[in-house]
């Protein structure tokens, strides 16, 4: 019933065209057959919303436990739109599962959070090797296809809300005010990089021709 009211959701979806995103996936090596599976199913909802091989940056990192670095490397060092992280936890008769899936867990948070930058989470946390095939591409869908719409849906929210404060910061200058300084303005808004000073030149020319004429 859960599966089928999940399928139910995803086809209701709005998925944002990846043409001009940039993303990184950070991919663990540990339970390979099983992140492989989801690395495929997130690279190929990628290509198929309109991105390419070399807008999707691929590294892999031993275990899950050191993907939380492997995110903050790609973050840190190259100019990535969203990261999505990749692996597999089966838990076993130690401890070891609680303590590795707590730390990726609160680290991938933090990176968000540092970084202001769409972090995805992808690591299956299961009882046994068949469940996390089972979301590999199995019965139960793959989470890697997941990861990559939240991803391109994350970023969209982010311009999103980039747009809307940039709108917001315009509208909310006082043009009456009598302490308003253009100067003010054009050092808030203005782009200089935008600007051709040749333009400036033959605008001002133009209207010393016509006061001359006038």
């Amino acid at each position: 019933m859960a599966t089928h009211l999940n399928n139910q959701t995803k086809k209701e979806v709005n998925i944002p065209n990846a043409k001009n995103f940039r993303i990184g996936i950070i991919v663990s090596e540990w339970h390979k057959d099983v992140t492989d599976a989801l690395l495929k199913g997130a690279e190929e909802t990628l290509l198929k919303q309109g991105s390419n091989k070399e807008n999707i940056i691929v590294k892999y990192v031993p275990g899950s436990f050191e993907l939380t670095l492997g995110a903050q490397f790609c973050a840190q060092y190259t100019d990535v739109d969203a990261i999505i992280v990749l692996g597999c936890v089966v838990r076993g008769e130690t401890p070891h599962f609680d303590y590795v899936c707590r730390s990726v867990t609160k680290g991938i948070t933090d990176l968000n959070i540092k970084f202001n930058l769409p972090i995805i989470f992808g690591v299956l946390t299961t009882n046994t090797i068949e469940q996390a095939l089972e979301r590999a591409g199995g019965k139960l869908g793959n989470k890697g296809n997941d990861c990559a719409i939240a991803a391109l849906q994350m970023i969209n929210l982010q311009e999103a809300f980039i747009a809307d404060a940039n709108l917001d910061d315009y509208l909310d200058v006082d043009w009456d005010d009598e302490d308003w300084d253009d100067e003010d303005w054009e050092d808030e808004y203005w782009d200089d990089e935008d600007w051709d000073e040749d333009e400036d030149e033959d605008w001002d020319e133009e209207e010393d021709k016509e006061k001359k004429n006038a």
